[in-house]
């Protein structure tokens, strides 16, 4: 099974800044693209940024030029530098990554459970 594992998630004033971490354990032959999704209270799950397995790197609009996504694929773990939070930045914060558990399987995508993020004004 592959689980992927949030951190780093707490309460920030508007203005700081926040890194979150997703790391992926278990069994499996390879990592593809990555993601952070985030959803608050009575709104949709909306994307905030990815990054394939090459590097490339897409972002949100709300979060462009604010938030920096990376990896390291050494230790199976995908980041988000937050900088610059708003309190509309308030969320449930989830990574993603599409996972090929061995190499005659498929490619399957799995979700962390979600970490926090609270920003005060």
């Amino acid at each position: 099974q592959v689980q992927l594992v949030e951190s780093g998630g707490g309460l920030v004033q508007a203005g700081g800044s926040l890194r979150l971490s997703c790391a992926a354990s278990g069994s499996f032959f390879s990592i593809n693209a990555m993601a952070w999704y985030r959803q608050a209270p009575g709104k949709q799950r909306e994307l905030v940024a990815t990054i394939s397995g090459g590097g490339s790197t897409n972002y949100g609009n709300s979060v462009k030029g604010r938030f920096t996504i990376s990896r390291d694929d050494a230790k199976n773990t995908v980041y988000l530098q937050m900088n610059s939070l708003k309190p509309e930045d308030t969320a449930n914060y989830y990574c993603n990554a599409i996972v090929r558990r061995s190499l005659l399987m498929n490619e399957y995508t799995y979700w962390g459970q979600g970490t926090q993020v609270t920003v005060s004004s």
